[in-house]
């Protein structure tokens, strides 16, 4: 059982597509290192029983010049399979996550080209916790070569649509340990070479409260039942005494390009006091052919002065009836500013 991926984004398309006043020439820079530990502590099938350590480096840059075009860039290194077996560091792979160039039209829109990283949903990087998101990664759209726009309407929220397809450029592959490059012929639900799959979706913020509704298309790659199609919603709200609460749900058919319809759901709440933030959440996901996996899952933060932090969560997954309990922690240390 799998339930954690470690794709982290420093710097993503979301927070270069924003529209505002101009931007200073120059280059600037973030990212972080995460080193951690997943450990299924105990499962019904013994053979889950792994323990991953691994690290996670990722890096983004951007120039901007004069007038206000951007040139970004965005670099990850992390282990590239899921486990197997015990493993340390091991599969250890350096790709570009993103690279592009993003300008404005006029003073509400801005347009990104390149290898991106379009918005579906929030919950991989709203949801609280450590394993707070590890369901709804499944519905994340990364590495897609394509054109996306922010279209902010007037005080009536902002807009957010693309066109793309999975990247299949050399850009797909891996320095390190090579996970291949992506080819057509993989298959898959937007592996289609063709600038054929869209994805819009609309976010308002309200006071305390934000909430975003989604669609997407993606076409059927070589070898696939059908198309996809999905629909996203979800709201977040923060409450005055330092509670807050998240929750999507997402539904696809033909999830995948299979013949499968698939329905997702996340709930979690985060409570902040000082610097140390406890968190909870629930997860659901229902496939038609495998079955229902639901998660129960608590954990804890605490960010340091230097920013750095240090977090854990505990979860219990039911995966088709198998029943794991899953230790998770890691050390995360900013780099740049």
């Amino acid at each position: 059982m799998t339930i954690r991926t470690s794709t982290v984004i420093a710097l993503s398309t979301s927070a270069l597509l924003c529209t505002g006043p101009a931007l200073a020439e120059g280059f600037s820079w973030e990212g972080e290192i995460e080193i951690g530990n997943d450990s299924v502590l105990s499962s019904d099938d013994p053979n889950e029983e792994i323990r991953d350590t691994f690290a996670s480096i990722s890096a983004s840059g951007t120039y901007t010049f004069g007038n206000d075009v951007e040139i970004f860039a965005s670099i990850t290194a992390e282990s590239l399979t899921d486990p197997t077996e015990d493993r340390t560091f091991d599969d250890m792979g350096v790709y570009i996550e993103e690279l592009g160039v993003a300008f404005e039209i006029g003073d509400a829109t801005t347009v990104a080209i390149g290898k991106l990283s379009p918005v579906f949903g929030t919950a991989g990087d709203d949801a609280a916790g450590y394993f707070g998101d590890s369901l709804a990664d499944d519905y994340e759209l990364t590495e897609q070569i394509g054109i996306l726009s922010d279209v902010e309407l007037n005080g009536t929220g902002t807009l957010s649509f693309g066109v793309f397809y999975a990247d299949d450029s050399a850009l797909s592959r891996s320095i390190g340990f090579d996970r291949g490059r992506t080819t057509t012929a993989d298959g898959g639900a937007g592996n289609t070479g063709k600038l054929n799959n869209f994805v819009v979706q609309w976010t308002q913020e309200t006071g305390s409260t934000t909430f975003h509704v989604g669609a997407r298309h993606l076409s059927a790659g070589q070898g696939d039942v059908d198309d996809e199609q999905g629909m996203v919603a979800g709201l977040a709200h923060s409450f005055d005494n330092g509670f807050d609460l998240y929750g999507e749900v997402a539904s696809f058919s033909n999830a995948g390009g299979s013949a499968d319809d698939a329905v997702y759901a996340t709930l979690t709440g985060a409570y902040t006091i000082g610097r140390l933030t406890l968190s909870g959440g629930l997860a659901h996901r229902d496939f038609d052919t495998s079955g229902d996996t639901d998660l129960i899952t608590i954990g804890a933060d605490y960010e340091f002065e230097s920013g750095a932090s240090i977090g854990g969560g505990l979860a219990r997954v039911d995966e088709a009836g198998v029943k794991s309990t899953v230790l998770g922690m890691s050390l995360i240390i900013p780099l740049g500013g």
